[in-house]
């Protein structure tokens, strides 16, 4: 037992040595071999020009990591203490790193405009270089598509189809489509004749986009006329896929809107349309006849059709279809899709409408019935619906509720670039989602260039802007950030102040 060492505890911190300290003579764990006293912190051991392998100095290459603190004199380490230890290091560990990373990104956002305005000063300049090349590239591969319509492949044909289609609903064309509007008549007759299902419905789509890009001029109309027959042939084809007559009842509606001069052209499309969505109506019993679920997306797409095409008929027309179609149309609040509930509530808000233009006093006779249908959809609470079909099918028949009942239709702001465009009347409501429908994402850009868009909506001549505008009218993306934060704040208390309102009642 004389050279037993025994424990000897030497806390290592930052990477410096502590010394072991003399073992007193009183101690009864006393132990002679090591003389502590002769070695000084950070000083190698007597006697040894070098410090060997198992010295308590640490070297620069490879730093010594600290010990817990829990631990104190001799007591055993346990498994759940060194776990302890480590957890609490890492949490230190971790909350000075949160520390950290939070100053970093404090000061990258206050960095923020200067960086991003200077990001956009040199989009645009690059946008306002490459935009005629990409022109050039973008029509290039548009002519491929072209070709590609009259491929022996069906696959072929639809590919090019759909890629025709993503490009007139993003971009303005005119000229390009103007020079080939004759092979591209052509192509899509031969598609929607001998294409089957998925071919047509993407025929008549991209038919509708024509439709919006050349206008109400004559090549616009001289397509609609020839491509019309086909497209009421399918419709009122039963055997036909219920996508591609859907498609159609779009592409009817809306090339009739934009492109047909003649009264009797708009009166033969309303009566088409009118008769996919009254077989579901019944003859005016109280039954309703059973539609399959996969007429759903027909029927709604012929009746918002039809309703289109209600905002430009004759006021001569319009008495007739109120008598007619009116006493009939709240049949289909009672359907199982909840995109056929909405949108023959809003077309029953846009014949109230039309009738008001007529007859400031119109009265329905069958009010009291039609009002507690409406009110019973726009309190619908059932679980068996989604829930994102109940939040919107309860916003929609509120507002046509309080049409109906009297009051003023309400007014939705749509922003896009630096314009405004309002929509407060059903009839304006009608026209934008129908538009919104086929251009999906690209309904901002055409509303800043379509000639056609401007004029429907009263927008004025296209806004010429430079860059200097533009880059003056940019909002960083800093500012969107306080700006959302100060509405965020707002809409929370004035919720907290209902809410407490609320509980006060209750």
């Amino acid at each position: 037992n004389l050279w037993n060492p025994g424990p000897r505890r030497v806390i290592l911190s930052g990477g410096h040595s502590k010394p072991s300290q003399r073992p007193s003579a009183k101690a009864p764990n006393s132990r002679v071999g090591i003389n502590s006293s002769a070695q000084r912190p950070g000083q190698p051991l007597a006697g040894l020009e070098r410090p060997p392998a198992w010295s308590l100095t640490p070297r620069p290459p490879y730093p010594v990591p600290s010990m817990p603190r829990a631990r104190k004199g001799n007591a055993p380490r346990k498994g759940g203490q060194r776990r302890g230890g480590a957890r609490s290091s890492a949490q230190a560990d971790s909350g000075s790193s949160e520390d950290e990373a939070a100053s970093e990104a404090r000061s990258t956002t206050s960095d923020c405009p200067s960086l991003l305005s200077t990001t956009a000063e040199d989009s645009l300049g690059g946008d306002a270089v490459d935009e005629q090349g990409q022109q050039e590239d973008l029509e290039e591969k548009l002519k491929e598509y072209v070709d590609c319509l009259t491929d022996k492949s069906a696959k072929t044909r639809q590919g090019a189809l759909e890629s025709l289609r993503l490009a007139l609903a993003s971009r303005l064309l005119p000229d390009f489509l103007l020079e080939r509007s004759l092979t591209l008549t052509d192509a899509l007759e031969k598609c929607l004749k001998k294409g089957k299902g998925e071919e047509q419905a993407l025929a008549a789509a991209v038919l509708g986009l024509l439709c919006v890009q050349l206008g109400p001029g004559p090549k616009g109309e001289e397509l609609f006329h020839s491509l019309q027959p086909l497209l009421i042939s399918v419709l009122s084809d039963s055997t036909a896929s219920p996508a591609a007559r859907l498609h159609c009842a779009s592409a009817l509606g809306l090339g009739c809107y934009v492109a047909a001069a003649d009264v009797q052209d708009l009166v033969s499309c309303l009566a088409c349309l009118e008769g996919v969505f009254s077989r579901s109506c019944g003859t005016g019993g109280s039954t309703t006849p059973v539609v399959p679920a996969s007429l759903h997306g027909l029927l709604c797409a012929a009746l918002q059709a039809w309703a289109l095409l209600l905002t430009i008929c004759p006021s001569t027309h319009i008495s007739h279809i109120l008598n007619r179609q009116l006493p009939r149309l709240p049949q289909l609040l009672s359907s199982e899709s909840v995109n056929l509930r909405i949108a023959a509530g809003e077309t029953i808000a846009l014949l109230f409408e039309l009738a008001r233009d007529l007859e400031e006093d119109f009265i329905y006779e069958d009010m009291e019935a039609l009002c507690g249908t409406l009110r019973t959809l726009a309190t619908d609470s059932n679980k068996y619906r989604a829930k994102a079909d109940r939040r919107r099918q309860r916003s929609t028949f509120r507002a046509v509720l309080n049409f109906v009942e009297g009051s003023e239709c309400e007014e939705e702001t749509i922003r896009f670039g630096l314009e405004v465009l309002y929509v407060d009347s059903w009839a304006r409501h009608r026209i934008y989602a129908a538009f919104k429908d086929v251009l999906g994402s690209g309904m901002h850009h055409h509303l800043q260039n379509n000639e056609l868009l401007r004029d429907i909506f009263g927008l004025g001549p296209v806004l010429v802007l430079d860059a200097t505008a533009l880059k003056a009218c940019k909002i960083s993306r800093f500012e969107k950030h306080l700006y959302n934060a100060a509405a965020f704040k707002a809409r929370t208390k004035a919720r907290s102040r209902v809410r407490d309102k609320r509980a006060d009642i209750l």
